[in-house]
């Protein structure tokens, strides 16, 4: 009997415990066969205490390898010549890709066939096996990351009295029914690779950066400090009518969290860009990855229809008392804006979703400042300004410059810093 390695067959003179690695790549490819107790030349040396290293090989595939292999595994002790040798024979598996358990579903923990070698995969091709394996939907696909941690998670759940264990953990669909963490898990973890970034802009285009900042971490703990960021640019107008007072914010509050619900919980996450966030003078804008579901018009949306992308997210966010009703999202923010000059905007293109939030003192504010543009217009090219700014700018004496920046001070467009000849303005 002579044998050689080929792509299919792997010869091993002894046992090691590398040997788990051949067996994964086999499982993950085209099945093979590993014969130990044969050199690379193709002569059968034997083995000693052969029931000894078959108890290592079931006690490998059993501990150390993930999803179980075992069940596509056959192992013999075949004899020659007063030598013993195992035939270990290994068929592809069903639940690729299959990996070392203390390494995770990476590139160090995955292994695939290539000619007479076991190489470690890609991640593309890590992610190809997982959607073949799972299907399309990326909630219940594995994650390719195990080490997850849910602190932000279980404290929020906490502040609602539900419970955070193992059975709710596969009950919400973080869990597989073989215990592996899913692309469910990855979001609501302390570890989401995913990320919201916020970009603040003087005036109503993109030439001025005046902030930007990028909230991570689990997709919760993002909704929370991108909630916040909104609230503490988003101005507050006091109208007086009689002695009542009434305060006014610039973007209705439910049009907002309503806006930033629906772009977290239904974009498509199997894109790995951020869904950004830009405020302007006049505007809120939150752009989404994915689109709407294929087959759901605009038109649809709009009139209340809805059909979840991510369905264990939404019904993770509905159980928490996030979301009231699916399909409320759109026509609640229009109902933010109803009887105002001014109304939200809804864009659907291939691949994105924007949602426009006008500021609804805009309009009113850039007609009664027009005069004052000039010198608004100063902060585009640099942060502090001072009253001889003014003059050269407009052409004007000390007097008028002077009562000019006093009355942007009364409208609250701009700040006073320092104090005699060494005066300063900022944007507010």
């Amino acid at each position: 009997m002579k044998l050689y390695e080929s792509e299919t067959v792997e010869l091993k003179e002894i046992y090691t415990p590398n040997l788990k690695k051949e067996i994964i790549s086999f499982a993950n490819t085209n099945g093979g066969t590993i014969y130990i107790g044969v050199q690379d030349n193709g002569e059968i040396v034997g083995i000693d205490n052969a029931d000894f290293v078959m108890q290592q090989i079931s006690n490998s595939l059993r501990d150390s390898i993930r999803p179980d292999v075992s069940m596509f595994t056959n192992i013999e002790l075949l004899q020659e010549e007063n030598k013993f040798f195992i035939k270990l024979t290994v068929s592809p598996g069903t639940k690729k890709p299959y990996y070392l358990s203390d390494k995770g579903l990476k590139p160090a923990g995955v292994y695939v066939r290539s000619g007479t070698t076991s190489v470690p995969a890609s991640e593309d091709a890590i992610r190809m096996m997982i959607k073949m394996t799972d299907g399309d939907s990326f909630e219940t696909n594995r994650s390719l990351v195990q080490e997850l941690t849910f602190n932000t998670l279980d404290e929020e759940l906490r502040k609602r009295g539900l419970e955070f264990t193992k059975i709710q953990m596969k009950n919400l669909g973080i869990l597989s029914d073989d215990d592996i963490y899913t692309n469910m898990g990855l979001l609501v973890s302390d570890q989401c690779k995913h990320s919201i970034k916020f970009a603040i802009f003087q005036g109503t285009d993109k030439l001025v950066f005046r902030d930007r900042k990028e909230f991570t971490g689990s997709i919760f703990a993002q909704l929370m400090d991108a909630y916040k960021t909104i609230d503490f640019y988003n101005g507050t107008k006091a109208t007086f009518h009689d002695l009542l007072r009434t305060d006014e914010r610039d973007y209705p509050e439910e049009a907002v969290r309503e806006a930033l619900l629906n772009a977290i919980v239904h974009r498509d996450y199997s894109f790995s860009g951020s869904t950004f966030i830009n405020l302007y003078s006049d505007r809120l804008e939150i752009i989404s990855l994915g689109g709407l579901v294929p087959g759901l018009s605009l038109e649809a949306a709009m009139m209340g229809a809805s059909q979840p992308r991510n369905e264990k997210l939404a019904n993770l966010f509905y159980r928490m008392r996030f979301i009231e009703a699916y399909g409320t999202g759109i026509s609640k923010i229009i109902s933010c804006y109803k009887g105002l000059p001014v109304q939200p905007k809804f864009e659907n293109a291939e691949g994105a979703f924007r949602v426009v939030l006008p500021n609804i003192h805009a309009q009113k504010l850039s007609t009664e400042n027009e005069k004052y543009l000039p010198i608004l217009r100063l902060f585009e090219k640099q942060k502090e300004i001072t009253r001889r700014d003014v003059e050269e700018t407009l052409g004007i004496g000390t007097t008028h410059a002077i009562n000019m920046l006093r009355e942007m001070l009364d409208k609250d467009l701009i700040s006073k810093v320092g104090g005699g000849r060494l005066t300063r303005y900022v944007l507010k």
